[in-house]
């Protein structure tokens, strides 16, 4: 999927829905209309104590390896604007619980009263180091801890505040990547050309709702092999800066066409199914 090339001009007083270049992908075959997002069930791989182990291991050495670093980044931040290293807030999780959430702080530190909770491109309150961090997703990088504490997994719906918050009581944890974080990987960009004052609207009524299928209908038919895949589409778009060749740009994207599977047959508990 490629994200629309213009986005609507602040100018108008309602948005209209994002033209996308390519139909959404039809992840397992599952179309999106049919998903359901109030009080879903997932699949037995998205709630396996095998997932759990390999997400808490995965944490585990992340933090192990990139723990140095880790605070090589917390200290610049530190040091190059007013405020704590890191940025702390409530969001919403598993089966709707609320839990904090930690990320390096790449705003000023008074942000949260002085603007909307979404941030667009050029926004002011972004600091200098923040942008560079926001840039490499290093800011993300403090969630490998929410990982390794069960608040998080590698991959899932991206933990929302509660008002954005797409998918009600969800069974499974939100994740550092998942199927809408990386088609809308450029999110801010679209975002820098909406009005502040319509930001909200914008993105109850078009980037909400689809973000929720996307991630509903990826997490319908997870599997190990399919989070694997979505793990390297990450790292794919992480290194595809927007001026290389669309070829490279674009492969992260290929990587999310799995092909077709058979629905799983599992209890009535642990298995999303669709409506009819």
């Amino acid at each position: 999927m490629q994200l629309p090339s213009r986005a609507p001009e602040s100018s108008h007083v309602s948005a209209p829905p994002i033209p996308l270049a390519a139909p959404l992908p039809e992840f397992y075959g599952v179309p999106a209309h049919k998903v359901r997002l109030e009080d879903p069930t997932a699949s037995a791989w998205s709630l396996s104590r095998s997932r759990r182990l390999l997400d808490a291991s995965v944490a585990l050495l992340v933090l192990a390896i990139l723990g140095l670093p880790m605070l090589a980044v917390a200290l610049c931040v530190r040091l190059t604007s007013r405020g704590p290293a890191f940025f702390v807030q409530q969001r919403v999780g598993r089966k709707g619980r609320l839990f904090r959430i930690y990320k390096f702080r790449s705003m000023a530190s008074n942000s949260s009263q002085s603007g909307p909770g979404l941030t667009r491109d050029g926004d002011c309150r972004i600091t200098g180091m923040g942008r560079w961090l926001r840039k490499l997703k290093l800011d993300e990088l403090p969630q490998f801890y929410n990982v390794l504490r069960g608040d998080m997994s590698l991959v899932g719906p991206r933990p929302k505040l509660p008002q954005y918050a797409g998918i009600t009581n969800m069974p499974y944890r939100p994740g550092i990547t998942g199927a809408a974080t990386l088609a809308f990987r450029r999110e801010e960009e679209i975002l820098g050309r909406i009005h502040p004052r319509q930001l909200d609207l914008f993105y109850h009524q078009h980037i909400r709702p689809l973000k929720a299928r996307m991630d509903a209908r990826y997490m319908n038919r997870a599997t190990f092999w399919s989070d694997m895949r979505m793990i390297a589409a990450t790292f794919l778009a992480c290194f595809a800066p927007a001026r290389t060749p669309a070829v490279f740009r674009n492969a992260s994207t290929r990587v999310l066409a799995f092909p077709p599977l058979p629905a799983q047959k599992v209890g009535v508990g642990n298995s999303l199914e669709t409506v009819n």
